[in-house]
C-alpha cells in the first residue's frame, strides 16, 4: 500500500483531527508499521461512540498497516469513580471490552493498566518526572478529559490522572496517541512536556465525538463555545434514552431513533445525520431509503452529501431518514448483540450489586 492511501485510511472520517498532518506523513514515510495507541474507561456497557467510532477508526489503522492498540485503562476508571471504583467490578468488566474489540477489530493488542503498570518502578518515577513540569492549574484545565471541571469536587487521585494519561503514551511506545476530541488537551499536554523529558512527543490524532440522540443546547453559541456543548451532549451510558447500545434489539433501535432529535432540513447538530455520515456510509456504499410511492418511493444514495443535500432541500423527510437509519444502525449492531448477550446478563449483574 501506497503512502497516499495510507494517510486516505487515517484521515478518513470519524478522523476530525491530526495533530501534525506533516508528522503523521513523516511517520509514515520513515516507518513501514507505526505504533498507535487509544485508552478506555471500563464504564459498562458499549455503545456505538465508545465501540463502533473508535473500532471505526482503529480497523482503518490496521488497514494503513499501523500496531494498534486498546488500553483497557483499569487505574484511571478507580480514579474517575467509574462501576463505583470498585476494582473487582472494572476488572469484570475488562474481559467484556477486551473481547468486544478483539471481535469488532481483528488483529487490536488490547492491554490494561494493571498488566502496563505491575512491577513497573520506572512508570512512576517518570509520573513524577512528568508531573514536575505540569502546574496545578494546568492538570486543573485538562480534567475535561475526565468528564469533570474545576468547578466539581475532586481527590488527590484526580489530579495525577492528566500525568498518568500522559506518560501512558510512551510507556505503550505509541508513535500516534488517538482518542476523541474530548481528549486533545491531555494530548497537547504531552506533546509540550515531552521533549523535557528527552521524549518524541507522538502524533496526536483525534476522530469525532457522536452525539447522543437527544436535543443538544448550543443553538446560538459561537463555536468555541459549540464545541464544548457538543462534548457534553455525546453519546453516552449515563444517558441510556439517548444512546444506541451494541445489545439494543432491532426493535429498540427503531424506537430510540424514532424518538431521536431530528430538525427538519437542518443538518446541525443533528445525531440523525450523523449516524448516517460516521457509522452507515463507513461501511456502506448506499444508503437505500425505502418509502410510499405517494413519498417519492425508495431512493438510493451514494454518499453522505447526497443524504444531506437531500433532507436540508427538503427532499427527505425526519420520518423516512431516521427509520432507515435504524435499518442500516441495526446491521452494524446485530452480530455483535448476539455475540455478547452473555456479557450483557453477567454486566448487569455486576451493575445490580
Amino acid at each position: 500500500m501506497d503512502l497516499e492511501e495510507k494517510l486516505r485510511l487515517v484521515l478518513r472520517p470519524p478522523t476530525e483531527e491530526v495533530v501534525t498532518g506533516d508528522e503523521l506523513r513523516e511517520l509514515f514515510a520513515t516507518k513501514s508499521h507505526p505504533t498507535h495507541y487509544i485508552g478506555f474507561e471500563i464504564s459498562g456497557f458499549l455503545h456505538l461512540g465508545t465501540l463502533i467510532i473508535s473500532g471505526n477508526k482503529v480497523r482503518d489503522l490496521i488497514s494503513a498497516g499501523v500496531k494498534t492498540k486498546v488500553f483497557l485503562a483499569d487505574w484511571h476508571s478507580v480514579i474517575n469513580n467509574k462501576l463505583g471504583g470498585d476494582w473487582e467490578k472494572i476488572g469484570a468488566a475488562c474481559d467484556y471490552y477486551k473481547e468486544a474489540f478483539q471481535a469488532y477489530a481483528p488483529g487490536v493488542e488490547v492491554i490494561t493498566g494493571s498488566e502496563l503498570y505491575h512491577g513497573n518502578d520506572d512508570y512512576w518515577k517518570d509520573i513524577i518526572r512528568f508531573g514536575k513540569h505540569v502546574t496545578l492549574n494546568r492538570a486543573s484545565r485538562t480534567l475535561t478529559i475526565m468528564g469533570r471541571t474545576m468547578k466539581d469536587a475532586l481527590d488527590v487521585s484526580s489530579y495525577l490522572y492528566p500525568s498518568m494519561q500522559s506518560v501512558d503514551i510512551h510507556y505503550l511506545k505509541a508513535d500516534i496517541a488517538h482518542a476523541g476530541i474530548d481528549q486533545r488537551k491531555v494530548h497537547m499536554l504531552a506533546r509540550e512536556v515531552y521533549p523535557a523529558l528527552g521524549w518524541e512527543p507522538p502524533v496526536a490524532l483525534h476522530h469525532h465525538i457522536l452525539l447522543g440522540l437527544e436535543k443538544p443546547a448550543a443553538s446560538g453559541l459561537d463555536e468555541d463555545a459549540k464545541a464544548d456543548v457538543v462534548i457534553s451532549a455525546k453519546m453516552s451510558k449515563s444517558k441510556p434514552r439517548t444512546a444506541i447500545f451494541i445489545h439494543d434489539s432491532a426493535e429498540s433501535i427503531q424506537e430510540k431513533l424514532a424518538r431521536a432529535w431530528c430538525p427538519e432540513a437542518s443538518a446541525e447538530l443533528n445525531p440523525v445525520l450523523e449516524l448516517v455520515k460516521y457509522i452507515v456510509f463507513h461501511d456502506f456504499k448506499e444508503f437505500v431509503v425505502e418509502r410510499p410511492s405517494r413519498f417519492g418511493g425508495p431512493v438510493t444514495f451514494s454518499s453522505y452529501e447526497e443524504v444531506e443535500r437531500a433532507y436540508v432541500g427538503r427532499q427527505l423527510h425526519p420520518a423516512d431518514l431516521k427509520k432507515a437509519t435504524a435499518t442500516y444502525v441495526d446491521k452494524v449492531v446485530a452480530p455483535l448483540r448476539s455475540r455478547f448477550e452473555g456479557h450483557k446478563k453477567k454486566l448487569e449483574e455486576l451493575m445490580r450489586e
